[in-house]
C-alpha cells in the first residue's frame, strides 16, 4: 500500500471505532452492550434495542481488545431476562429462550431492562437463533479470558442446561437437526426457509460444541451424554444430506422417488424435476460445492445462503474437502455471491411468481434486495474468518478491499440492492452498528489470525472437547 492509501485507511478506522463507542448502551453506569445503530437519528422502531445476533461482531471486538467488562456484562444481564419456568401460555417466552433483544427503559428516574421475545417484532417472530448465539459468545469470553470460573456458576451452567433442554427436548421429529420456523435466524422476514434451515443447523452444531466445552461442572453427565450422541449424528447428516456439487448433483440427478424402507438412496423423497440442473451445473465449478439451504420432505432448497456455509467452515461442521470446495465456489462465482459489496445473503433471489408465493410479496424483499439476494456488509467478517481457516487469506483481503473503498462514503448501510450490490438498500438504514463491527472485526482477523480461535472449532472429538484443555 502507498503511503495516501495506509492514511485513508488510518482513518476509516478511526472514524469506525469512533461510531462503535457511540452504539454502547450504558445501565446503572456499566456497558452493557451495542444499540442497532450507531447515530440516534436514525433510531426507529426497536433500532434503540441491543440484539443479541447484532452483538456478535462488537463482542468478539471488544475481547480482542480486553475490554471484558462490556461482555461480562452483557452475558450476565441477558441470562437475568431468561425464562426460568414454564408458564405454559402460549403467548409467554418458553423456559431457556434469551431474547432476540432488549432495550433500556427509564421510569421515574429507574433504569430498568426490557426484554422482547419476538411477541413485539414485526410478524411476531421468536427467536430461534439468539440462544445459540448467547452459547457462542459466552465460550468466545472464556477463550479470551480464561475465566472458566464465569461460566462454572451455578447461574451460568444453569442457563446452559436450560437452553440445551430446549433444543434437545423430546419432539415430534426424528432427525438430528433443528426444526425451525420461517422467519428464525437473521433471515427473520418470510423467506421459504420453515423446517431444517442451514443457518440454524450450523449455529446449532456450534452452541452444542460450545456447550460441551463449558458444561463441565458435576450433575451435567445427562445432558453431556445427549451432546455427544447428537454432535456426530447432526455432523454427518449436514455433511451428507445437504452437500451439493457435481458427483452429488448426478446422484440427484438420477434419483427414484416414492422408495420405501432403511436402504431408500432418496430418503427425503426429493423429485429430481424440482432442481434446476441446467443452470446449476452451469454454475458448480468442477472443485466447487456447497452445503444446501433446506433439506426437508420433497424439498431440496438449492439456494446458497451465505452465513449458514460460512459459519460451517469456521465451526467444522463441513469437512476440510468441502470447506475448500465452498470457498472455491466463493471465488469462481465472484460477481455473483460478493460483487461490489461482501456478500450475499443468498443466491439467487426469488423472482416472479417464487417472489410472490414464497414472500407473501413482502415489498421490502423484492428480488435483490434485503433478505431476498441483498448485500450485507456484516457478513465480511464470516467470509474473513472463513478464509483464514482455510488458508485462502487472499479471498479475505480481496473482500475487505471492496467494502472499505465504499461503506464509509455510504454512511455504513445496514444492506445493498441490486445483482452486483451496487445500491444503497432501498429501506437501508445507516451508521448500522454490525456494519461497521463485521468491517472493523475482518481487519483484526486478517491482521491476527490468532484471534479466529474465539469462534472457531476443530473437528469434534470427545476427549479434547470435554474441558478447555489449553486453560
Amino acid at each position: 500500500m502507498k503511503k495516501e492509501e495506509i492514511s485513508i485507511v488510518n482513518i476509516l478506522e478511526t472514524e469506525a471505532w469512533k461510531l462503535l463507542e457511540q452504539s454502547i448502551a450504558y445501565y446503572q453506569g456499566q456497558p452493557l452492550g451495542t444499540m442497532a445503530v450507531c447515530d440516534k437519528t436514525q433510531i426507529v422502531l426497536n433500532f434503540d434495542h441491543c440484539f443479541v445476533r447484532d452483538f456478535v461482531p462488537s463482542a468478539l471486538l471488544f475481547l480482542v481488545k480486553g475490554r471484558y467488562d462490556i461482555v461480562r456484562n452483557f452475558l450476565e444481564k441477558t441470562l437475568k431476562l431468561q425464562p426460568k419456568k414454564n408458564q405454559f401460555n402460549a403467548y409467554t417466552p418458553s423456559k431457556g429462550l434469551i431474547p432476540a433483544s432488549f432495550r433500556i427503559l427509564l421510569t421515574d428516574g429507574e433504569e430498568s431492562l426490557e426484554a422482547d421475545f419476538g411477541e413485539k417484532a414485526i410478524a411476531r417472530v421468536t427467536p430461534v437463533d439468539s440462544c445459540l448465539w448467547w452459547i457462542i459468545i459466552l465460550h468466545a469470553y472464556v477463550k479470551a479470558t480464561k475465566d472458566i470460573k464465569f461460566a462454572m456458576q451455578p447461574q451460568f451452567q444453569q442457563g446452559i442446561i436450560l437452553i440445551m433442554e430446549l433444543c434437545l427436548a423430546t419432539r415430534f421429529d426424528m432427525n438430528p437437526t433443528l426444526l425451525v420456523p420461517d422467519g428464525a435466524c437473521m433471515i427473520y422476514r418470510r423467506m421459504g426457509i420453515y423446517g431444517y434451515p442451514l443457518e440454524i443447523q450450523s449455529l446449532f452444531y456450534a452452541a452444542l460444541r460450545a456447550a460441551r466445552k463449558l458444561l463441565i461442572c458435576a450433575g451435567n453427565e445427562e445432558i453431556v451424554t445427549a451432546i455427544d450422541n447428537r454432535l456426530p449424528l447432526l455432523r454427518d447428516h449436514i455433511r451428507h444430506y445437504y452437500w451439493i456439487d457435481m458427483k452429488r448433483l448426478n446422484v440427484i440427478y438420477r434419483f427414484k422417488s416414492e422408495e420405501y424402507g432403511q436402504k431408500a438412496v432418496n430418503p427425503f423423497n426429493i423429485y429430481a424435476d424440482s432442481i434446476p440442473y441446467n443452470d446449476l451445473s452451469v454454475w458448480l465449478p468442477k472443485h466447487g460445492g456447497y452445503l444446501a439451504g433446506n433439506i426437508g420432505p420433497s424439498q431440496l432448497d438449492i439456494r446458497f445462503f451465505s452465513l449458514g456455509n460460512l459459519l460451517s467452515i469456521i465451526c467444522s461442521l463441513t469437512n476440510e474437502v468441502q470447506s475448500q470446495a465452498i470457498m472455491n465456489l466463493i471465488e469462481e462465482q465472484w460477481d455473483d455471491l460478493v460483487g461490489q459489496m461482501p456478500m450475499k445473503i443468498c443466491f439467487p433471489a426469488l423472482e416472479n411468481e417464487e417472489y410472490k408465493i414464497f414472500t407473501g410479496c413482502d415489498p421490502k424483499n423484492i428480488p435483490w434486495s434485503y433478505h431476498n439476494g441483498g448485500s450485507w456488509p456484516v457478513l465480511l467478517w464470516f467470509l474473513t474468518a472463513a478464509a483464514q481457516k482455510t488458508g485462502r487469506t487472499n479471498i479475505g483481503e480481496r473482500a475487505i478491499e471492496i467494502a472499505q473503498a465504499r461503506l464509509s462514503q455510504d454512511e455504513w448501510p445496514e444492506y445493498y440492492d441490486g445483482t452486483s450490490g451496487s445500491l444503497i438498500g432501498k429501506q437501508a438504514r445507516r451508521y448500522q452498528t454490525w456494519t461497521i463491527t463485521g468491517f472493523l472485526l475482518a481487519k483484526e482477523l486478517m491482521q491476527n489470525p490468532e484471534y479466529l480461535e474465539l469462534i472457531s472449532f476443530g473437528e469434534f472429538d470427545i476427549e479434547k472437547d470435554y474441558r478447555f484443555c489449553d486453560l
